[in-house]
Order: structure tokens, then sequence, then C-alpha cells
């Protein structure tokens, strides 16, 4: 309620009608102030102002004008409200012979103007009623004001708290993500702790995959057997697109995120959220998993690639020849007994990739699930096994066709070792059974060293000369020959005798009809001019075949 401090004129030729009029017109403005001050808004005021002045005085209003409100239309009387100012006084209005412009103040200062008018100039009593109606409405508009200011800022200060909160909120669930995570990773749990963690964190299902789309890990209920693999195609291009983004990608029911340390792309981590309910909190989860999971997968890596650097170097020094007393030392760091029996083993293959590494690892499972040992390195295109068993070889080389998906492959297996200075020998008798059976054009197999029959007897004469010369008195005019006119005399030669003398399966071999393998046959009868009918004669022939084939593998070795 607004308390009027303007004097209460005393007039004492006023009749006691008049007083009881002027009274009851200021109980009137008392209760008008209660209703402006409880509850009404500045529409309600202004109306209640309009509506009580005429009936405290004979005068028309000619409207409530605020200051600053940029409504007035009257641009005379405005340019006369400017010079009045905050005082109020006297203002023009075309056809009244009276105006007055009343101020609506406040305690925060001046609100407007109550403008009236008059027929003739109101009595002392009702201008008194008028100004009291003004400072009635000037401070009733002045309260709603600061009523409206303090209920903005507290609703402003509200929102912010809310904000502040929800950054707090969301501070608070960060550093929890964080410090799970990265308990999971110093613990050593691996990528099944992290897609446990993660599970535990968002509440929906997680599978960690390598790059290829196999699963590694899972976390939470329903792990899915067998587990859905991409096709190669669909694989790529959800990884372009994660990269490209930088960020987690929605592809279908999943949302992925890239392991890629420095670019390189190690694995993937994902959430099944068929329903879409991942929100802000979830993907921060799980963007936070990418991360670790990069570390955890970079540091299996490096430990891989640096354990696969101290057996190649191992096995280079063996097969090399080394004298170096730490090999034992460094074996045994590896989790590897070098003073049991071993053969070297070498395998050669060709599937449907000719991924060097990919080769190595399928000679790697099959190795180990035969079971012939687990110290191997890839060579150029072969892989070099120091087999600490008496495997089954040629159940070794079709285990590596199968996970070849086909092709071929051969096992070339060396004599026994039980020092390490024998390594290099038995590596070098390993190449030799892998390529001298190729040489003579043998159907793949594992072939040991030891089963080579005379080729291990002509890989050991030390005067290869003395073996050439052999060769070239029993085939020597074959050879010529075929240099001469490109033909394959010899290679018949030798197929024949290695078949028996079974011309049906020789000619299979040459891939040939059968009259042409008679007719080579009898032009090797009249250009060598040997006897093919003779016993000692062939012995001697297949001998020489042989020792040439075996001159062909020591000298391009």
């Amino acid at each position: 309620m607004t308390t009027l401090d303007m004097p209460v004129p005393v007039v004492a030729s006023t009749p006691p009608r008049k007083d009881r009029e002027l009274l009851s017109s200021l109980r009137s403005l008392l209760l008008l102030g209660k209703l402006m001050t409880e509850g009404a808004d500045e529409a309600q005021i202004l109306e209640l102002a309009t509506t009580a002045a005429p009936s405290l005085a004979h005068c028309q209003v000619v409207g409530v004008l605020l200051a600053g409100n940029g409504t007035r239309t009257d641009s005379v009387l405005a340019a006369q409200l400017a010079l009045v100012g905050p005082a109020g006084g006297p203002v023009m209005v075309p056809g009244a012979a009276w105006t007055w412009a009343y101020a609506l103040s406040s305690v925060d200062g001046h609100v407007g103007h109550l403008v009236v008018t008059a027929d003739t100039e109101p009595s002392h009593e009702e201008q008194f009623l008028l100004r009291a109606l003004a400072q009635q409405t000037g401070g009733a508009l002045g309260n709603r004001r600061l009523h409206a200011q303090e209920l903005a800022t507290a609703t402003e200060l509200s929102q912010v708290n809310s904000r502040l909160q929800g950054t707090v909120d969301a501070l608070q669930h960060s550093m929890e993500i964080h410090a799970r995570l990265t308990a999971v990773a110093v613990s050593g749990e691996g990528s099944e702790g992290i897609a446990r963690a993660v599970h535990d964190l968002t509440g929906l299902q997680v599978a960690i995959e390598d790059r290829y789309g196999n699963l590694h890990a899972w976390g939470g209920p329903g792990r899915p057997v067998p587990y859905p693999k991409d096709s190669a195609a669909r694989r790529d291009e959800v990884l372009r697109r994660a990269l490209a983004q930088r960020r987690p990608v929605r592809d279908g029911g999943r949302i992925i995120a890239v392991a890629h340390p420095q670019g390189d792309v190690l694995g993937v981590i994902m959430l099944l959220d068929p329903a879409r309910t991942a929100r802000d909190q979830e993907l921060m989860a799980l963007e936070h998993g990418a991360t670790i999971l990069a570390m955890e997968l970079s540091r299996v890596r490096s430990i891989a690639e640096s354990e696969l650097r101290l057996r190649r170097d191992l096995v280079d020094d063996l097969l090399n020849g080394t004298e170096d007393d730490s090999v034992l030392a460094r074996a045994m760091a590896l989790g590897y007994d070098l003073q049991r029996t071993h053969r070297v083993v070498v395998v050669e293959g060709r599937g449907r990739t000719r991924d060097a590494d990919a080769f190595f690892q399928v000679v790697r499972c099959a190795a180990r699930d035969e079971p012939a040992g687990t110290l191997l390195v890839a060579r150029g295109t072969e892989v070099v096994l120091l087999a600490d068993t008496e495997a089954d070889w040629e159940s070794l080389r079709r285990s590596v066709i199968s996970r070849l998906g086909g092709g071929r492959a051969r096992v070339g297996v060396g004599e026994r070792c039980d020092r390490i200075v024998e390594f290099p020998r038995s590596y070098r008798q390993a190449k030799l059974a892998l390529r001298l059976p190729a040489g003579a054009e043998w159907d793949d197999r594992a072939i040991r060293f030891d089963d080579l029959g005379v080729y291990r007897l002509l890989v050991g004469i030390e005067d290869l000369d003395e073996v050439a010369r052999y060769v070239r008195h029993w085939i020597g005019d074959l050879l010529d020959y075929d240099e001469q006119r490109r033909s394959e005399l010899v290679r018949t030669l030798t197929l024949y005798l290695e078949r028996g003398g079974k011309y049906d399966q020789t000619a299979e071999s040459l891939i040939v009809h059968r009259n042409t393998l008679k007719y080579r046959l009898q032009r090797i009868r009249q250009i060598s001019g040997h006897d093919l009918s003779d016993p000692e004669t062939c012995f001697n022939l297949q001998l020489a075949t042989r020792a040439w084939t075996t001159l062909g593998v020591l000298r391009t070795g």
C-alpha cells in the first residue's frame, strides 16, 4: 500500500457534506492503492487509474503515458511532456479548456504521466485527489516493475543454477567414466575388462572387434553365437565414415567408435542400441572406451611386435650358426627350451591371398594345433618353424591348405638336430627337401630330408664337378638338343623313369597324347644312343636326371 505523504488542505468554509465526500474519496483511494499493489499487473493498474480519475474529479483521462514505452502517437503532446518533465504540469490538448499532466513517480524515479482534461479547472480538493491517484499509480507501477525484475532475476538465477548443476553432474559423470576406465587400463584387464566397464556405465551391450570384424570381447548379457560378421565391403564403408567424422557413428542398431591411434585402425568398440536410447553420457563412455581400447591394443601390438622381433632375431641367429652364449638365455626369456631335439621345417604355400603376414598366421595356427612347435618366423615367402616334436608333417601341410581356403602348400623337413650348432645344417636340408621334389615334379606333399634317398647322397657330394661330368656323360646330348630346339626331351625322360616306364602316367604328367610320348622316347633313343629297355641303362639315366635336378637346385640356392 502506498502511503500518501501530501498534506490534506484544511478549508474552513468547506461544508460538512464536502468533507464527507473528500473522506469517502480518500478511503476509495486507499482501497484503490491496495488493489494496485496486491496482485494487479501493469495493465490492470493502468485500467484502475483511468477508471478512478473521473470518479475523483470532474475530468476526462487522455491517457496514462509511460516513460520510454515508445507507444506515443501525439508528437506535440510528447514534446510538452518532455518539457514539463518528472514534476508534471500544465499541457495543451486541442479542444480542452484545462489539461494537466500529473507525474507518475516511484522509488526508482520517473515512471510517466497521467494526463487529464476538464471543461473548467478542478477544485483544489479534486486536484489533490488526482495528484494522490497519480502518486498511487506511480508507486504501484514501480513496485510491479521491481517485482517483475526480481522474478526475472530469480528465474535467470534458477536457470543459471540449473545449467551449473547440469555441468557439475556431467563433469562428475565424466570423472566417474574416466576413473572407471583408467582403473581398467591400469589393472591390465584387457579388452574384456573394457567391454565390461562400458557396459556397466551405459547399461547397453558392448562388443569389441578387430578391424576385420572378428569379436574379441563382449560386455553384458546375450552374447550372440555365432557372432554375426559384416562383409568386407560394408566393414570398410563403416570404418571410412567413422574416421571421416572423427566421432562415434550410428550404423542401424549399433553405435561404433574406432580405436585408431595415429590413424592406424586397430579395432572398434560399439554399443548395441536398437531402441536408440543412448544419449550424451552413453556416447561419452563409448568415446572414452575407444581411447582406452586404442591404448590397450597399441600396448598389445607393441608387445607382440617386440616378441616377434626377439623371436626373429633368435631364429636368425640359430639358422645362421650363432656362437653367442646368450642364445639359450634369450630362448628361455621367450619361454622356449632349445635344449630339446628339434627339426627345422620350411613351409611354402599359395592360397587366395598373397599376404605374407596372413600366410605366417596360417602356419602359426596350424603348427600350434598339430602340435609342431611355437618358435617360427617368416623369411620372404617362406615360414621357418623350429619344431620340437615329431609331428605328422603331411597333416600339418593339409592343415595349412585348409586354413588358406584352398591352394597349394609344400613342407620340407630337415634332419634332427640335438645341438644348437646343428640348426644351420637342418635348415639347409629342409630347404633342399622343399625344392628337390619340385624340381623332380613330384606331387605336393611333406618331404623329410631323411626320405630323399639318392638325392640325399647327391647333395652330400662335395665335388659337384664330378657330378656334372656324370650328367654330361649320360644325358649331355639330350641337354644340348633341348637347348638348341627348345624341346623337353630331358623332362620327358625324367618323368618316364620316375613313373617306372608307364606310358599312361607319364603322358598324363606331361599333358600330351600317348603317341606324342612314344615319338619323344624314340627321339631320345636316337639322340642319346641309349637302350631304354636295358635296366642298367635306365638306372644310370635315372640317376643322371636326378643329379641334373640336384645340380639345378644347388646352383640356384
